[in-house]
């Protein structure tokens, strides 16, 4: 499947490091600073952590249940369980919350700022694409997931 039969333009990953790059280049021509201290350091790394292991564990779920972890590949099952209990995009979520981990140990506004923005980005140039494959490849079922489990959260 290309990127083009998905619709997905950039890698996941690399819209999160664009916002951080266009938060980083903003801060440095606009110093927008907000306080930091030993419970935004602790909190950063936590949500770090905390992301790196539910991508992990959505990743190696994916990997067992013999689907791809691929944007741009096609989904061989429909996946239920594990961080897709609560979640219909825990590797998305995950790249949230190391987004925002990131944005706390910065100690900058514009990550903030801009937070809402790849919020939307992603939605639009990466989930709706996918959500439209889901439905394609799984039909009711996926349907029902999604009257189920949130989109985030």
């Amino acid at each position: 499947m290309s990127r083009r039969a998905t619709g997905v333009f950039l890698p996941p990953p690399a819209i999160y490091l664009l916002f951080l790059a266009l938060a980083w280049l903003l801060h440095r021509l606009w110093h927008l600073a907000l306080p930091r201290n030993l419970w935004t350091h602790y909190f950063g790394w936590g949500l770090i952590d905390a992301g790196v292991l539910l991508m992990l564990w959505a990743g190696l779920l994916m990997l067992w249940r013999k689907t791809t972890v691929n944007p741009y590949g096609k989904p061989a099952r429909l996946l239920e369980e594990g961080p897709f209990r609560f979640s219909r995009n825990p590797i998305y979520l995950a790249d949230s919350l190391i987004y925002c981990g990131i944005a706390l140990l910065w100690g900058s506004l514009w990550p903030w700022l801009l937070l809402p923005l790849v919020i939307h980005v992603m939605q639009r140039a990466v989930i709706r694409h996918e959500e439209r494959l889901l439905v394609q490849l799984f039909g009711e079922a996926y349907r029902s997931y999604c009257a189920r489990v949130r989109r985030w959260l």
